[in-house]
């Protein structure tokens, strides 16, 4: 049972890089079976999806988050890193990594998530 776990600093200052690691258990990220993707979840508002990445395949980022997001891994921890650079208080959400099978933009594509991890920005 594949097992996922978010990390990060919970607060971030304005203009930052935030950098969030999802350790991934009870599979190997180098299984080209899976797809990891990164979500968030403003408070009140609904899931955004932010990015996905195949170990040796594409990385596909949304539109609006392109330009400062950036999906890697580390294959001696078995993480998958998210960096959100130039942070605002608008990206104050709990964020959520993700494991599937395929690339979706949709949260309900996903068998296995992560519990979440706040995030704040903050000066």
């Amino acid at each position: 049972q594949v097992q996922l776990q978010e990390s990060g600093p919970g607060l971030v200052k304005p203009s930052q890089t935030l950098s969030l690691t999802c350790t991934v258990s009870g599979g190997s990220i180098t299984n080209n079976g899976y797809v990891w993707s990164w979500f968030r979840q403003p408070s009140g508002k609904g899931f955004e999806w932010i990015g996905s990445s195949r170990y040796s395949g594409n990385s596909y980022y949304s539109p609006s988050l392109k330009s400062r997001s950036s999906i890697s891994s580390d294959t001696s921890k078995n993480h998958i890193t998210l960096q959100l650079s130039s942070v605002t208080p608008e990206d104050t959400a709990v964020y959520y990594c993700a494991g599937g099978s395929g690339y979706s933009r949709a949260s309900r594509s996903y068998d296995y998530w992560g519990q979440g991890t706040q995030v704040t920005v903050s000066s």
